[in-house]
């Protein structure tokens, strides 16, 4: 979020951008991703745009044309390794309604358990916008319907709870396993959590003028201006102090101009 750049810029010529992620994860549960790629990103028409394909991202010529020619502000990508639901399309991230888009990595344990009792939590009217078959699409919903729109993180809290309280009801003891990323186009909001042990991993960059000062032989990083702000899974680059992680059970709101807070995450059973 921040300069508008060629999303190229972000996904094929960094370090170890997501495109890279997608063969060589160093931090994430599977070391491969190749099950689909998503692309979300905003510009100048109305809401987010979004790309889709089951290729995996590394070999994914459209891909690479598209975000070599595209130009965002703001832009929410993602790579698939598939656990348990089909390789198709309407299962590749980011998810979108309206001008919302939302990214899920990790999962939700024994979903087979949990679904119908999930599924019947969702509002009536969203139903029939669910046209996938993965639990981070139930996720969404869910938080649409506990009021995402209104109050991204507090929804999110709602929804935790309610998945903790459905599971515990059979008997699934650490139902979610989960980072999300959420945007509205003008704000990202981004929360890492675990119902038990560690979440998945969740780094923020650095504010621009520390990483400028931090790197001044880096010519790239010297094109960072003050409302420049990454959230990311695993760093792009190996550069010291150029990215924080999040700590677990925390929620992050990045905001116009740079804006960063940082606040607890904590699930509220209905």
């Amino acid at each position: 979020m921040g300069q508008p750049v060629l999303i190229e810029e972000l996904l094929f010529k960094t370090q170890h951008g997501i495109v890279d992620q997608s063969l060589h994860a160093r931090m994430g549960a599977e070391p491969t991703n190749g099950d689909g790629f998503g692309l979300g990103w905003y510009g100048t028409g109305d809401g987010p745009a979004v790309y889709h394909s089951v290729s995996p991202a590394w070999g994914d010529a459209n891909l690479r044309d598209l975000a070599a020619h595209v130009e965002s502000p703001l832009f929410v990508a993602h790579v698939r390794a598939a656990i348990g639901s089909p390789v198709q399309e309407t299962n590749c991230h980011p998810f979108r309604r309206g001008r919302w888009l939302f990214v899920h990595n990790g999962f939700l344990d024994e979903f087979h358990k949990i679904r119908r009792d999930l599924m019947l939590a969702i509002d009536p009217d969203l139903f029939p916008e669910i046209v996938g078959s993965t639990d981070s699409e139930v996720v969404f919903n869910l938080a649409l319907t506990l009021g995402l729109e209104d109050d991204p993180l507090t929804a999110l809290e709602r929804t935790v709870g309610l998945i903790e309280q459905v599971g515990s009801s059979h008997a699934v003891e650490s139902p979610v396993q989960a980072t999300f990323g959420i945007s509205d186009g003008e704000r990202l909001w981004a929360v890492r959590y675990a119902s038990r042990g560690r979440p998945r991993s969740l780094f923020a960059s650095a504010d621009a003028d520390s990483v400028r000062r931090l790197h001044p032989e880096n010519p790239r990083l010297q094109r960072l201006e003050h409302d420049d702000r990454l959230i990311v899974s695993e760093p792009f680059s190996d550069l010291p102090g150029l990215w924080q992680e999040i700590p677990e059970s925390t929620a992050v709101t990045v905001g116009p101009g740079g804006g960063f807070e940082e606040r607890p995450f904590e699930p509220r059973p209905s």
